[in-house]
């Protein structure tokens, strides 16, 4: 593992950019996948937020679900924010009858959960294993995980006071962590700090 390592960014569709310049300010060495082979140059990876079957479309596309998948398996930490966490679960709710995921995450996600782009909100959510208080949360069309397996940790809830209280918004699976929600939106760089710990087996 190098002392800053190389975290690849799924560029097929979404917010790309805004995952890459949040990585690289805080020390990791960031760089664009879109194709099969980058994958081997990569310790980490993120599955941004954007359409989610319109990414697995694209990951069918271009060659690229079924080596994700094969490299998931093998143990490869990824961070899937809203569309990226339809992507790493093995269920989904709600989704296109032809949509593909990813997998690797043992959990049931029910897509576009809170309703429509007009839904769209922002709120404190806490975090177990984020220091500092409660994150800033954007939610844009979002899911939520409707239910986990006994090997997911569920890291985050909405409070008490929100109107779909209790929901899961973030969880993790061993190297695989997941969030409903867009921190690379709000300037709040902790979680990608923590996926980042993950990459380096410091978290």
């Amino acid at each position: 593992m190098s002392a800053q390592p190389v975290i690849g960014v799924l560029a097929l569709q979404g917010d790309t950019e805004e995952h890459l310049r949040v990585l690289r300010g805080i020390g990791a060495t960031a760089v664009p996948v879109t194709a099969p082979g980058e994958l081997d140059q990569i310790e980490g990876l993120v599955l941004p937020g954007g359409e989610s079957t319109t990414m697995s479309k694209l990951a069918v596309r271009y060659g690229l679900l079924d080596p994700l998948r094969k490299r998931v398996r093998a143990g490869l930490p990824v961070y899937g924010t809203c569309a990226g966490m339809i992507l790493l679960a093995d269920r989904i709710l709600d989704g296109a009858a032809d949509q593909c995921t990813v997998g690797g995450i043992d959990m049931t996600v029910r897509r576009n959960a809170f309703g429509r782009q007009t839904e769209s909100f922002e709120g404190s959510v806490g975090i177990d294993g984020v220091d500092g208080g409660p994150v800033d949360a954007v939610f844009i069309r979002a899911p939520w995980v409707e239910s986990v397996g006994p090997g997911v940790g569920v890291l985050g809830r909405l409070p008490a006071d929100d109107g779909a209280a209790g929901r899961i918004v973030a969880v993790r699976q061993g190297s695989l962590l997941a969030t409903s929600f867009h921190p690379e939106l709000t300037g709040d760089a902790r979680i990608h700090g923590l996926f980042v710990d993950i990459v380096k087996g410091t978290a």
